[in-house]
């Protein structure tokens, strides 16, 4: 007898959930880069510092990885590259931006983080530009 919820999943369904992955936090995070992004077209640089780079840098890098890095993984083209800068955004806003702040602060951040970090090490799945260049895992 099967179990109910069995350990295997099969490649196609690993590749479809990775796509599934992928597009939904890309599509979230759009939501914070989205507003940067008009920010940074209308001159508006006002925006936080917390690495001590200046507001317009950190507000364009931020821009950058939120918005750009986001259509990125959507794509799934350098999927690993674009969740790296995300990875590193993510900690940024975590332990820098929100770092005297409440661990409810830190909490979304960190689940980002934990969510590029798996991406970063599974890859985009066959269902993506760096999938059909080359053979992805699993299968």
């Amino acid at each position: 007898m099967r179990p109910l919820f069995g350990t295997k999943a099969s490649p196609s369904t690993v590749h479809v959930v990775l796509l599934l992955l992928r597009v939904a936090v890309s599509a979230i995070m759009l939501t914070h880069g989205w507003p940067k992004f008009i920010k940074v077209l209308t001159g508006d640089f006002t925006f936080g510092d917390p690495i001590g780079i200046g507001s317009a840098p950190s507000l364009i890098l931020s821009m950058l990885a939120e918005f750009g890095c986001s259509i990125l993984l959507i794509l799934g083209f350098q999927t690993r590259a674009a969740a790296s800068v995300l990875m590193i955004n993510m900690l940024v806003v975590a332990l820098f931006a929100h770092g005297a702040d409440s661990f409810g602060k830190k909490e979304m951040p960190l689940l980002f983080f934990l969510i590029y970090t798996t991406i970063f090490f599974v890859g985009p799945g066959k269902h993506s530009v760096d999938g059909r260049s080359h053979k992805t895992w699993p299968g």
